[in-house]
């Protein structure tokens, strides 16, 4: 049986690796940082009672920025892989929290590969270090590859640049099994709630329940390459089971506007959003709304407003006298429904990053012709499946408004 050791497990890329190496038959052990609160939602599903015996699934306290911490779990586990999956990885958090994020981030990533050295486990233990294509910053060509030159513009892209360096250094140095994987923009209903996609299928949700008014942005015409969470964990541990270690470009190839992925989650609940103003002024106003697309997905009746400003086929507007649907066929919200006319988005400068990222679109070919990788999901499937989680998610917060409780809308 192989041991895989993955840091930051707690994260969407840490539970859904977790899982995927659990199927395979591995011993898996997970660092988590100690919280007043519990921290392990993602993977309660995978927990296992200490008590019992023959367990495949071990949770260790740790930190990134505790050498002392690392060496010793990694001397007591003997993985077999290290999977390096930690780190402060929001861009625009990291310009707040330059220094921890350096440490965290860079400095974490040479205490792994110091440790394995100074353990003697350079021979047994493979290394699987989580790079990123925020190092590609101000692209310098189009589209990004393994040999495209690095132009980091956030202090996480800085960090994680050392991070990539230190890790080929130490491959070449000390003739260790360590690989970068630069995962380009990838998604999943388990992202960070706080992520630009994880923002815009929350607030779509809640504004489709009526439980939000408006979803606030930034740079709207920033393109990324968007992929599934679940295809690039499949890549992590394709690139450690390879015969000898490179590092490696995980993306779709394809890149869109954060403008169009909001347009995709909208219509997944029947909505057509229309864009109107530029730059900071821009909003995004409902068109259309799709009587028959908005019931099936959120399980409420549409009722059309005396708000609504526009006619559309797709709108179901009943005349004055006409009754409305029993309740027993479809639960009806309490709360504002959306409709034709309403502003639901709004540029805040804020969101703009001190230095932006423009453009992001990764080139797979290594990945897929050296070791046949291959996305199982594109981005309409990405949005599908981040949209009917959240819509799920955010019903609970409907039902218990409806019984009277007061939740919450939060804007990071």
């Amino acid at each position: 049986m192989k041991i895989a050791f993955i840091t930051g497990v707690t994260g969407q890329d840490g539970a859904y690796l977790s899982e995927f190496l659990l199927k395979k038959g591995y011993q898996v052990h997970g660092m988590k940082r100690r919280s007043s609160l519990f921290n392990t939602d993602r993977i309660d599903h995978l927990y296992q009672d200490p008590h019992v015996d023959n367990r495949n699934f071990f949770l260790h306290y740790g930190d990134m920025t505790d050498s002392t911490n690392i060496t010793r779990l990694i001397k007591e586990i003997q993985p077999d892989e290290i999977y390096n999956l930690a780190a402060m990885s929001h861009v625009a958090v990291s310009f707040e929290t330059p220094e921890y994020t350096g440490n965290a981030d860079g400095l974490g990533t040479l205490r792994i590969l110091d440790a394995v050295r100074l353990l003697g486990l350079e021979n047994k233990t493979r290394i699987y270090q989580a790079s990123t294509s925020e190092l590609y910053g101000k692209v310098q060509e189009v589209p990004q590859s393994e040999t495209t030159p690095f132009y980091p513009r956030s202090p996480y892209a800085v960090a994680k640049m050392y991070a990539y360096w230190i890790t080929v250094n130490y491959r070449e140095a000390y003739g260790m099994y360590a690989c970068n994987g630069i995962l380009f923009n990838h998604e999943s209903p388990l992202r960070g709630e706080t992520f630009v996609t994880r923002k815009i299928t929350r607030a779509t949700s809640k504004i489709a329940l009526g439980l939000q008014d408006k979803l606030y942005l930034g740079n709207l015409d920033a393109k990324r390459d968007w992929g599934h969470a679940k295809d690039y964990v499949r890549m992590m541990w394709m690139i450690l089971q390879a015969d000898k270690p490179e590092d490696w470009v995980i993306a779709t190839g394809v890149t869109t506007t954060v403008r169009e992925f909001v347009r995709l989650a909208f219509s997944e609940v029947g909505i057509e959003v229309e864009f109107k103003g530029k730059g900071v002024e821009e909003v995004a106003i409902i068109a259309a709304i799709d009587q028959e697309k908005y019931n099936k997905a959120t399980g409420i009746a549409y009722q059309p407003s005396n708000n609504d400003q526009r006619k559309s086929s797709a709108v179901f507007r009943p005349s004055s006298n006409e009754s409305r649907p029993a309740s027993n066929v479809q639960r009806e919200s309490s709360n504002e429904q959306p409709y034709i006319g309403k502003e639901v988005l709004a540029v805040d400068p804020k969101y703009f990053r001190p230095t932006e990222v423009d453009l992001l679109i990764g080139n797979p070919t290594k990945a897929k012709t050296k070791l046949g990788w291959e996305c199982k999901y594109n981005l309409q499937d990405l949005v599908k499946d981040m949209m009917q989680s959240d819509l799920k998610l955010m019903k609970k917060d409907q039902y218990l408004k409806e019984s009277g409780y007061t939740t919450l809308n939060y804007f990071e």
